[in-house]
């Protein structure tokens, strides 16, 4: 599923192409794709058609493209959802689920589509309302001090800020943290407390704190709530740095290019082989219908958590 640095990626890739391009057209070829709109797909195409887009804005895992009527095309990838930038004419992308017609002051005739394999992710068009703290909603690389800036999609208001968004509260984080009774892995992977996390930067981020997924969040110390956090950051910078994770065809930039964090990952799919720390073999256990990855002797689980 894409997490923060694969979003990202998008953002930025459609960013220069998207903002200030009016929608010329709207096409919904799966009617399934609209799931969270609220109303049919003719409304959604009423609401789309003859807009300005403004920005591209990102929280967490959730990415907006705000318009000119101050409400915002939310786009929301879910497992396999893709957004392709394409010219006009372009073959087909197999499983395109709905195109917008873009037309550009500076670009021309674009096509924004987007595909999606399992048809979890979706689009919606949505009302905007102001951020709880009054801080800007999201990363925009060309965001401006515009009231739009401060204005959040409905669907995406209880989504927590993400590790990497100026106005995130590291001390705010650590107080919720030492509230959670539950494991910390759980606790990283609950995105109204942190967001953009997933379960594969969860399981390397855990790795490099040397923290156990089930040790219990309230029981790590105020200094090691901020090693995990700058480990998240880490892990999470650098997988941006580096294009987001790909292990197959279902992610890929908004110009069809894979990530490939993948080669810089130290144990997610790593089960079997040695730890790159201490050579002791990495497992792979069952956690919440998915999997955590480990090292045992790096990352011990404890009767009692020191």
């Amino acid at each position: 599923m894409p997490e923060l640095p694969e979003v990202e990626v998008v953002r930025s890739g459609i960013e220069p192409a998207i903002t200030d391009a009016v929608i010329a057209g709207v096409e919904v070829l799966e009617p399934r794709s609209l799931k969270r709109h609220v109303g049919s797909p003719e409304s959604f195409v009423a609401l789309l058609e003859g807009q300005r887009l403004t920005a591209a804005v990102r929280r967490g895992k959730f990415l907006w493209l705000p318009l000119a009527s101050s409400r915002a095309l939310v786009v929301h990838l879910g497992m396999s959802g893709q957004v392709l930038m394409r010219t006009p004419g372009a073959a087909a992308d197999r499983l395109l689920r709905i195109r917008l017609h873009l037309d550009h002051p500076t670009h021309g005739e674009l096509w924004l589509n987007f595909v999606d394999q399992r048809i979890f992710g979706s689009m919606a068009v949505d009302t905007m309302q102001p951020t709880a703290d009054g801080r800007p909603a999201g990363f925009s690389g060309s965001a401006t001090a515009g009231s739009w800036s401060t204005l959040i999609p409905s669907q995406v208001a209880h989504i927590a800020r993400d590790p990497l968004d100026p106005a995130f509260s590291d001390s705010a984080f650590f107080t919720a943290l030492a509230r959670k009774n539950t494991g910390i892995k759980r606790a990283l992977l609950d995105q109204g407390l942190i967001s953009g996390v997933g379960n594969i930067y969860a399981d390397e981020a855990l790795f490099a704190a040397r923290l156990h997924y089930a040790r219990p969040a309230n029981s790590l110390s105020r200094a090691k709530m901020k090693t995990l956090l700058a480990a998240v950051r880490s892990i999470l910078q650098k997988a941006l740095a580096e294009g987001g994770t790909s292990f197959d065809a279902q992610y890929v930039n908004v110009n069809g290019e894979s990530g490939y964090f993948s080669h810089s990952l130290n144990v997610y799919g790593q089960q079997g082989k040695p730890c790159p720390r201490c050579g002791t073999t990495l497992v792979r256990e069952s956690f919440m219908n998915r999997g955590s990855h480990f090292c045992p002797r790096c990352q011990r689980t404890l009767v009692s958590f020191p």
